[in-house]
């Protein structure tokens, strides 16, 4: 899993590699072009594009120039638009690959600029070397690119956004932000989503243990992380093997959102589950979802059941003797949703039964009623890592990069998702994710970052042919693709 570092440290972290690898730092930056070159050709919406760059006089440029070297090299047409006026002062780097520039590229002066479009701009003025506010002298620049019509790339960071921090004032919108060895934080926060546009992350090659010993909490989850933490099990398990679990949901008029939940937990491996719900929604259940059963009134034997998920669809009036039964007599963790957590932020006192290692699932409006509102989302996240280690609850924050905080101050965001899983049902299915690999033996710390990358990933399978037309059960459906993927059996 790679660790989020600062800007700052960087360049620390591609010396350390050079120190390692013995790669030199133009051939880390060859390295860093070739990758974004082999993204680029590969997106069919840029083929009959030609490229405009815009290059800097610092790392960022010099990266700028050896993609313009390479594209040239493949065929495509480019132009390079200067913004510095000394090629003497260009870092050493920068140099190397503004002198192995092919004569065929035109080089443009920025004052006889024309182009306003039918061409791919490629942002490289700019990377996180850049502290304080923008020189004036920067602002045609990016107000120029800003106004461009056509498709623009930011490479590493779109230019004026800082490293860490949420950006006030003027900075690059970039519809792709393509960024090398592990995303910026600022990369990652809601408020600079108008900046960066599309995330893509090219591997260059550091390794992941490079940078231990830097100092950081916050980590990057991706697809290679995923499989080794599945749970394995053999021709002769049974349907016990896989967890029998208990959803406490459901209410009438909201029994759908413990259909998606029962559903999903299902679909995602569970051998047993059972609906805890009203008497009077039992048929609604067991027509909907023939492969769950139903309980109704208290609870017995909670001790049966391997996980237990509470909230979906739950409501909020009288339910707080049923929440305080389960709390009570329930040892293991459990995963907590929707009114379940609405329970708990007008019970605080509860709080303190929730078992440790218990997973909650807030979205924004759950997380300020449970936890108490925030100014940004920075504010947030240093919100969310305090109140799972004080309680050591496992706090999952939804939203576009979802963030797992772990009771050791950890903070993973997930990779995994599309803007089309904003819909109603889809924390549901969420939940029985969760819950699911709860019930099926695994830690809870890998239940919880299993659960969100696959959720996230199902939402990327069905994504692809429904668009805005994706709805909750679609993610259902896809979960045993991203088994697949994954090669997960």
């Amino acid at each position: 899993m790679k660790k989020i570092l600062q800007g700052a440290q960087v360049k620390e972290l591609d010396a350390k590699h050079i120190s390692i690898s013995g790669q030199s730092s133009q051939e880390l930056m060859e390295v860093a072009a070739l990758g974004f070159v082999d993204w680029y050709v590969a997106q069919d919406q840029f083929k009959e594009f030609g490229v405009l760059i815009f290059v800097g006089a610092g790392n960022n440029g010099g990266d700028g120039l050896a993609i313009a070297r390479i594209l040239t090299n493949q065929g495509v047409q480019v132009s390079v638009v200067l913004c510095f006026t000394d090629p003497s002062k260009l870092s050493p780097d920068a140099s190397v690959n503004w002198e192995l520039l092919p004569k065929s590229i035109q080089i443009i002066d920025f004052k006889e600029l024309k182009y306003k479009g039918d061409l791919v701009l490629i942002d490289c003025y700019f990377g996180v070397g850049l502290t304080g506010s923008l020189r004036e002298s920067s602002i045609p620049f990016i107000d120029y690119i800003n106004e461009f019509s056509g498709p623009v790339v930011s490479v590493d960071l779109p230019s004026g956004l800082p490293s860490e921090t949420i950006h006030q004032g003027l900075a690059v919108r970039a519809d792709f932000t393509v960024t090398f060895a592990f995303p910026k934080l600022s990369l990652l926060l809601p408020e600079n989503a108008e900046y960066v546009g599309e995330l893509v992350l090219v591997d260059i090659g550091i390794e992941e243990g490079t940078s231990k010993g830097f100092d950081s909490n916050f980590y990057y989850l991706e697809r290679k992380d995923i499989p080794a933490l599945h749970k394995s099990f053999h021709r002769f398990s049974y349907k016990g093997d896989y967890g029998k679990i208990l959803i406490a949901g459901g209410s009438p008029g909201k029994m759908g959102a413990l259909i998606l939940c029962a559903k999903s937990a299902l679909r995602t491996g569970t051998g047993l589950v059972t609906c805890h719900i009203e008497d009077s929604e039992r048929d609604i259940i067991q027509t909907a979802v023939p492969e769950a059963m139903a309980s109704w009134g208290l609870i017995a034997n909670l001790e049966y059941y391997d996980s237990v998920g509470i909230g979906p669809g739950w409501g909020q009036d009288g339910r707080v003797h049923l929440l305080t039964q389960i709390l009570k007599e329930f040892k293991s963790p459990v995963v907590i949703d929707a009114d379940g957590l609405n329970i708990l932020a007008r019970s605080k006192e509860l709080l303190e039964l929730v078992p440790k290692k218990s997973i909650l699932t807030p979205h924004i409006g759950e997380f300020s009623r449970l936890v108490g509102p925030a100014k940004d989302h920075l504010e947030r996240l240093e919100m969310a890592k305090e109140f799972s280690v004080t309680h050591q609850l496992i706090l999952v924050l939804k939203g576009a990069n979802t963030v797992i905080s772990l009771p050791d101050g950890r903070q993973i965001f997930n990779s995994s998702g599309t803007k089309y899983m904003a819909t109603g049902g889809s924390g549901d299915v969420l939940t029985g994710m969760i819950t699911s690999y709860l019930g099926q033996g695994y830690e809870p710390e890998n239940a919880a970052i299993c659960g969100v990358y696959h959720h996230g990933l199902a939402g990327e399978i069905t994504g692809v042919k429904k668009r805005k037309g994706l709805i909750a059960s679609d993610l259902i459906e896809a979960i045993p693709e991203t088994y697949a993927q994954l090669n997960i059996s």
